[in-house]
Parts: structure tokens; sequence; C-alpha cells
């Protein structure tokens, strides 16, 4: 009786507590919104120039939820459509990646079958006019706005042409662009499917059990490979429906805790599973996030596949995008979500951590609190999804990190492609000694140039020597050490060809077929590839893998 009487007592108390912190909050709320309100009022009576009171306000709302974590942000109007392709993955334009580069908004890719592809536009073509408008000036966010509109509405571009001395002027339809959750998938000569999801949007698991049941049907699937890497997220609902796949039915996949009752969820599994036994690999990296690591984390807990590749993002937070007056709307974060083996992967604790802070603040490495998996294998709180097979990731060189930064494959794939009507299959084509030369003379006309660390780091040591005094008495041998590198650097472009070549090769196949064709090239040269076909033809490794014996 008294221990009841105590625990009665403690509830009272903690009831007391929380509808007085509550009273606080709102107090606090209140007085906030009526200084807000003055100060606002104030800025519009007294400032010396007009203000636009409209601007002000959201880039106080920015401002405020800066100091969370990056994923709660404000959604005016005009991005409402944005919202829609996060979630949808449609809408309404030409179909067609732009991007703003030196100094002009460009075609990046145009997506096949699509208006921008149908009328023949290709990477490289720089935007003039949009329906009559001036654009030259404006960046790729601007005219993206423009281009957007409702299907079956036209658009008129005037665009300048690599190679053409007078712009060229199109008409274009739009049609309501369905970005593809599934970019490409196949069955290779041993007998493993594999599929690249890109996103989780609306009917993506649908989709991707379409695919492998018609996989099944004229195929006798020897595996099964999920490439994940670079997948952000999306809906929470379709990576639940994927595990769904290959595990049985009434299975808790992952449960979110928030701080109000409604936002605590268990989700399971609520249908019959698509096949318990098929041989399943996924592959992952650092770009692996969210529902990605739902996937990936949960096919882990249940030891029912092999995680291969690099650790993933780490993201372990569940958003809601919820709407508020004059058509505007905010997606915040409302909860954690735990995996089956009850471990949450959140990386960044953002209670704790200022914004800039976190998005600067490099992975930690260090493991995390123990769980288990389903069959007794160690697996790790936070710090995403460590993989069963770690391949370290592939590095490049200075000189190849500043080809793409400077935009030399882009450019000289555009060159390629305007004098040159066709090529090989995309499985085919390859970097011939011929095309490189031209490749390495391209680079030169274009007067690239670049700095590595160690010239920035010679210059820093070079200032703090004059400062300090020691400069007359070393540099002698800081100009042969950036003499050397000069030689060096003279060199690279053939030192590492190889490299070079692939980017080169990928590159200049999305020109004549698009994104699958790069797709199908880069899988040529994939070790990450190979090595999860390696594990899942190998069932001795793979068992060994799962068992926790290997």
């Amino acid at each position: 009786m008294k221990y009841l009487k105590l625990v009665l007592i403690l509830l009272v108390f903690t009831a007391m507590t929380a509808v007085g912190q509550t009273k606080k909050n709102n107090f606090e709320i209140s007085k906030s919104i009526d200084i807000y309100n003055n100060v606002l009022r104030q800025l519009n009576m007294y400032y010396v120039d007009e203000i636009n009171p409209a601007e002000l306000n959201e880039s106080a709302i920015k401002a405020m939820l800066d100091g969370l974590d990056p994923y709660t942000v404000f959604i005016p109007e005009s991005q409402i459509e944005d919202v829609k392709l996060m979630t949808t993955g449609e809408y309404g334009g030409i179909g067609a990646i732009i991007q703003f580069s030196d100094g002009k908004t460009q075609i990046s890719e145009p997506y096949e079958g699509f208006p921008a592809a149908k009328a023949g536009l290709v990477p490289g073509d720089i935007f003039l006019e949009v329906n009559g408008v001036d654009v030259s000036s404006k960046n790729s966010n601007e005219i993206s706005d423009l281009l957007k509109g409702t299907p079956g509405t036209t658009v008129k571009l005037k665009m300048q042409r690599l190679g053409e001395k007078e712009p060229i002027v199109k008409e274009l339809k739009r049609e309501k662009i369905k970005i593809d959750n599934i970019p490409y998938s196949t069955v290779f000569d041993n007998g493993v499917g594999y599929a690249i999801l890109s996103q989780f949007t609306k009917d993506c698991a649908k989709e991707l059990k379409d695919v492998i049941v018609d996989m099944k049907k004229n195929h006798e699937l020897k595996g099964f490979i999920l490439d994940l890497r670079g997948n952000g997220g999306g809906l929470l609902n379709e990576a639940v429906d994927i595990v769904n796949m290959f595990v049985p039915k009434n299975k808790l996949v992952v449960y979110q805790k928030g701080k109000v009752a409604d936002q605590n969820y268990n989700h399971y599994t609520k249908h019959e599973p698509l096949d318990l036994d098929i041989p399943l690999v996924i592959l992952v990296n650092d770009g692996s996030a969210s529902a990605s690591e739902i996937v990936s984390g949960s096919i882990q807990d249940f030891d029912r596949g092999v995680i291969v590749g690099q650790r993933t993002f780490g993201k372990g937070l569940v958003q809601n995008i919820l709407p508020m007056s004059y058509n505007t709307q905010i997606k915040v974060t409302v909860a954690h979500y735990y995996l089956p083996s009850n471990r949450c992967i959140q990386e960044i604790d953002y209670s704790k951590k200022h914004r800039k802070t976190a998005d600067t603040l490099a992975k930690n490495d260090t493991l995390g609190k123990v769980f288990h998996t389903a069959n007794g294998r160690v697996v790790y709180e936070g710090h995403g999804i460590q993989p069963d097979v770690k391949i370290e990731p592939e590095t490049v060189s200075p000189i190849t990190t500043n080809l793409y930064a400077k935009n030399m494959f882009f450019k000289y794939a555009n060159k390629f492609y305007s004098t040159h009507k066709s090529i090989k299959p995309a499985k085919e084509f390859k970097i011939t000694d011929d095309i490189y030369n031209d490749f390495m003379q391209f680079v030169n006309n274009e007067g690239f140039t670049f700095t590595t660390k160690s010239e920035a780091d010679i210059k820093v040591l070079e200032n703090t020597a004059k400062v300090e005094g020691y400069l007359d008495e070393i540099k002698p041998i800081l100009d042969q050490a950036v003499a050397k590198i000069e030689e060096k650097k003279g060199k690279d472009l053939v030192d590492n060809r190889d490299e070079i070549e692939d980017l080169l090769k990928y590159e200049i196949v999305s020109r004549y077929y698009y994104q699958k064709g790069r797709i199908i090239s880069t899988l040529e040269d994939d070790p990450e590839l190979k090595r999860a076909l390696d594990v899942i033809l190998n069932q001795e490794e793979y068992n060994g893998i799962l068992k926790g014996t290997n």
C-alpha cells in the first residue's frame, strides 16, 4: 500500500510538472509572438527604406529553425511543387536537369522520353529566353521555376548551342515528369538479379516487387542485389514494404518515438513475403540515408541479407509535413526511429550541437552501444549502418577531382557529341588513344590549371616564414619543392589515365544513352558490385556472415 501511494504521488508530481512546463512554454510563446509583432510593426513604420514584410518573415522563420536540425524546414507556397517531387517523384515540366556553370544556366541532362529529349535539347544548351523572358543572367533555381508548370501547357525556349552561330528556338509541351525510382535493373549472366533504387517515393515498393517478380518469372535467380548507394531516403512506409518482400508478415521492421503520443508508432510487415530464401545483398555507402538505412538496417537485424559497402549516413530521424496558413507548410522532425534490434542509428545529436557545427562534423568512428541481430551478431547504435562486408571507397587523384570540379568531362562530352553522331553500345564503348589524346588537347586549350594541397600548404608556409624572418633561408628549398610538384603535375594526365578515362567514358556514354547508359557503363568497372557478386555466389561465405561464424 505504501508503494502504491508513493507511485501515485510520483505520477501526480510528474503530471503537475508537465502541466507547469506547458504553461511556461505557452507564456513564452505568447510573449515571443508579441515581441516579434512589435519589431515588425516598428520596422514598417520607422525604418528608413521600404521593407518587404514577407521576406523578413521568411528570413526570421528560417533563422529560428536553423537552431534545430537541418531537416526541420519552412516550406513557402512557392516551393510546394518541390514537396510534391520529394514525396511522389512527379512534377510538371520539361524533364531535364539544369545547372549553373561559367555564369550560364544550361541543360545538364535531359530525361529520356520526356519533352526536353524529344525536342532535341542536349547537355550544354544554354538558356537565353523562357517564354520571351530574358534569363541569360538568372540562376538555375529561377529558371527551374519558369520551366515548371501544368502538364499540357507550352513553354517556348531560346537556347544557344555549341557550334551554332544563331540561337535555336524550341516550343515544348510540359508533361507530368515521373522520375524513375528504379533507373536500371538486370539479371547478370551468372543468374544474379540487380536493381538500383534511387529514391523512396510513392509506389517504389510495388515497382521493385514487379521487377523481382518479372526476374523470377523469366530466370532462375541465384540471388538478388539491391543497390541503395546514394539513396537519401523518402517515405518510411515504402521502406517497410520493401523489407516485407524478404521477411515474414507481422514482423516489427521499425518503430518511432516522439514527444507526443501520436508520433509513437510501430511499423509491422503487413503482407505475405515475396521470397524468404533468395540470397540477398544490399549495397550502401555514406550517401545511403533514412529509408535506405531502415531497409538495410532491418535486413541486417533480421539476418536476412548481407550489407556490402561503406558506413551509411546515420539519419535516424522521422519528419512529417504539416500544413499551415496561406498555403505554406513546415517539415518537422517528430521522432527518432529504432530498428528491430532496438538500436537508433542517428549520427548527430542535434539537441546538443548547433547545426553549423553538426553539418561540418567529421563522422565519428567510435562504436556506440552494443545490440544484437536475430542470430546474435553484434551491431551498434549510432553512426549509421556498419556494413557486414566493408569496402574502402575508391580515392581519386587531385587532377581528376579538379577536372570534375571544373566541368572538363562535361564540356568535352558536349564537344564530342557535336562531332560524333553515334558510338558503340554503352557496354562496349571504350576510350581509345585518339579520344584520350584529343581530351588532353582540349584540356590544355581550355587553360585548365589547378592548385594542389601541397602547393597551397607551401604558400602558407612561405607567408609564415616571411613574417617570422626565415623566408630567405628556406626560399630555395620551397622553390625546389614547387618545381618538383609542377613537374609531376605536368604528367598527371598521363599517369592517372585509368581513373580519368572512366569518368570520361561515363560522361560521353550519357550523351547517347542517357542515365541508363551511364549506369551500364559504370557497372562494368564497379569493384563494390563485383564484391557483392562474390558474396552472393559463395554460399559458404554468405551463410557464414549471417551466422556470425565468418
